[in-house]
């Protein structure tokens, strides 16, 4: 709370993650997105009389996985419940999820955030409830644009797995919302537990937010809202604003205090840019919760979760401190391949591994690769040159085999000739290593025909040396300008020019 906003926003994220696997929850219906509305369907994800659900064990690992990586309890003995609401895309009446023994309690992530006191930018860890698995309902679709007045349901997705991962209420600003959900969509598509597919549904948040006041020494807290279904980052932080505002000038108008209105559920409306009230917010109790009799309890084994922890081991925090720490990459620089996904990180280590160094391997995977696949709109494995190719390029560069400039134009014929090899390429390219002998004979000529630069040289200025580089490719192309610096220094400190 500041001088310029009377308040303190408090944010709670439930974010609910579609795991990845090839079949829904509790049938062998498959997930894939955009198939004609009811044609993934059968009796159980229908629920028609008579047909019981299996279990799916897949989305059990991805769950234990998603625990591991944010630090939680992972429960060994967990049971389904029924959760009782009636809705026109909810076929059972029921949607089965869990209540008191949920498959992952406690834990936490760690986001970027702001000092509170000074400003300066800062890591802060927000604490998690808990995460539990459950089938998602099926689709409303609204057509009053299109000038229909009917809601039509589309059912494919009903009884897809998802993993709803639930926050304590320490978020405190808009911007660490966003944060927190970019943070948790990069971690669970980077142990594969999710395609983080905002826009067709694959993660989505709800909200909870409500205001701290201070009034007369005391703090009074507004009623909290929850706002539904905001499927991208953007609309995350917008949602949040608004209602942070909202909720003040409610505030302000009725006085009324956390426990003296409602909770409300309201639906955040993008286009208009703001939250509208759905209804009155249920209660645990309402749900009226009770174990499911159709499924047993799950019973983890060690070696399950032990198997969970290895597949949870490189995740984008451990990622981005060996990237700063074991290769001296910038922290900018390792967030940059880090949001690009594990697949970029494999691509760069693959590069370290096979020889080139970790500086130039990054700069080219910032400023050559990175910038092909933003370009194309195209993921790293379809680029067509491979890791170890890439090494033998920036190893030739660094062996002065060819200069950096070359090195581009090897790089761009390789890209239009896929299959090339980096030896083809610079031969194709005329690219011939100089003879030390001549490289030298070369430098003493460039320093004949410009006494001026020994001067600068000379007087302390090295820089001036960069000036030699033009007239050394017109003699030769192939020289690398480095060499040509580095030498006709020596031959200047020497004298022998």
């Amino acid at each position: 709370m500041n001088a310029t906003i009377p308040y303190k926003t408090v944010i709670g994220l439930e974010v609910h993650v579609q795991l990845k696997t090839e079949t829904k929850l509790f049938c062998r219906c498959r997930t894939e997105f955009g198939a004609s509305p009811n044609t993934q369907v059968c009796p159980v994800c229908l629920g028609l009389p008579g047909a019981l659900p299996v279990l799916n064990a897949k989305a059990i690992e991805l769950a234990v996985r998603a625990g591991i990586a944010l630090q939680c309890r992972i429960a060994p003995l967990t049971k389904w419940d029924r959760k009782n609401y009636f809705y026109p895309d909810l076929p059972k009446g029921y949607q089965t999820s869990q209540f008191d023994l949920p498959i992952c309690a406690g834990g936490f992530l760690e986001i970027d955030s702001h000092d509170p006191v000074t400003g300066e930018p800062s890591r802060k860890r927000i604490a998690l409830v808990r995460a539990h698995l459950e089938e998602d309902a099926g689709k409303s679709m609204h057509d009053e644009v299109a000038g229909r007045a009917d809601t039509r349901i589309d059912l494919n997705r009903a009884g897809t797995p998802l993993l709803e991962i639930v926050s304590e209420p320490e978020l405190s600003s808009a911007e660490e919302a966003k944060n927190y959900l970019t943070e948790m969509r990069l971690l669970m598509m980077f142990l594969g537990i999710t395609d983080g597919n905002m826009q067709e549904g694959s993660l989505r948040a709800d909200a909870n937010v409500n205001l701290h006041l201070q009034r007369d020494g005391k703090t009074i807290a507004t009623p909290i809202v929850e706002i539904k279904n905001l499927n991208s980052f953007r609309a995350v932080e917008r949602a949040v604003l608004f209602e942070s505002t909202r909720q003040y000038t409610v505030f302000q108008e009725t006085g009324l205090a956390i426990g003296q209105s409602p909770k409300q559920t309201r639906g955040w409306n993008d286009a208009a840019g703001e939250t509208e009230m759905q209804r009155e917010k249920e209660d645990s109790a309402d749900y009226r919760y009770f174990p499911c009799p159709d499924l047993v309890p799950v019973i983890l084994t060690e070696k399950e979760i032990e198997l969970a922890k290895s597949a949870a081991t490189k995740t984008p925090a451990t990622i981005r401190k060996s990237l700063i720490e074991k290769h001296s990459l910038k922290p900018s620089e390792a967030e940059s391949l880090v949001q690009r996904g594990r697949a970029v990180i494999e691509y760069f280590e693959r590069l370290v591994e096979q020889g080139a160094s970790p500086k130039r391997a990054t700069s080219w995977m910032l400023q050559d690769v990175l910038r092909y696949l933003n370009e194309n709109n195209t993921e790293i494995e379809s680029y067509p040159i491979g890791a170890d190719s890439l090494a033998k390029l920036l190893i030739a560069i660094e062996n002065g085999q060819l200069d950096t400039t070359r090195g581009k134009e090897a790089l761009v014929k390789m890209i239009f000739e896929p299959g090339l090899t980096v030896e083809k390429a610079i031969e194709s390219l005329g690219i011939a290593q100089v003879d030390s002998s001549e490289l030298e004979t070369l430098c003493k000529q460039l320093l004949a025909e410009n006494p001026g630069v020994i001067e600068k040289v000379r007087a302390g200025n090295s820089k001036a040396l960069a000036s030699l580089v033009g007239p050394a490719k017109k003699k030769n192309k192939n020289v690398d300008p480095k060499q040509v610096q580095e030498i006709c220094q020596r031959l200047i400190e020497s004298g022998t020019f």
